[in-house]
């Protein structure tokens, strides 16, 4: 039974990471305007807005969990990321649709 057990945590890690979550932290969602890019430090610095029980607003640089989100930013861009408690990496970046922006214009 208690190799079951063991087996099943290992396996609940395994998952986590895959997905990459950070099992047992909370998670928030974070929102800001791209200020600057930065290729070659692999960093996006970034106007955040206040994120309840995390951290206030404020310009920083953070780093992302996937390095192809750099190319796919620009200054200006505004983004929503997962954070994790106790860390400063944005996961998931999301470019937000610029206000008028429409896939169906004629």
């Amino acid at each position: 039974m208690k190799r079951l057990i063991a087996v099943f945590v290992a396996v609940l890690f395994v998952t986590a990471a895959a997905l990459g979550q950070t099992p047992g932290k909370k998670t928030y969602t974070f929102h800001g305007k791209v200020e600057a890019v930065d290729d070659s430090g692999q960093t996006l610095k970034i106007n955040g807005e206040k994120v309840e029980g995390w951290m206030d607003a404020m310009t920083m640089n953070y780093k992302v969990d996937d390095p192809s989100v750099l190319k796919k930013v620009k200054a200006g861009d505004q983004i929503s990321a997962t954070v994790y408690d106790g860390d400063y990496t944005l996961h998931k970046v999301q470019v937000a649709p610029k206000a008028g922006d429409s896939k169906s214009k004629k």
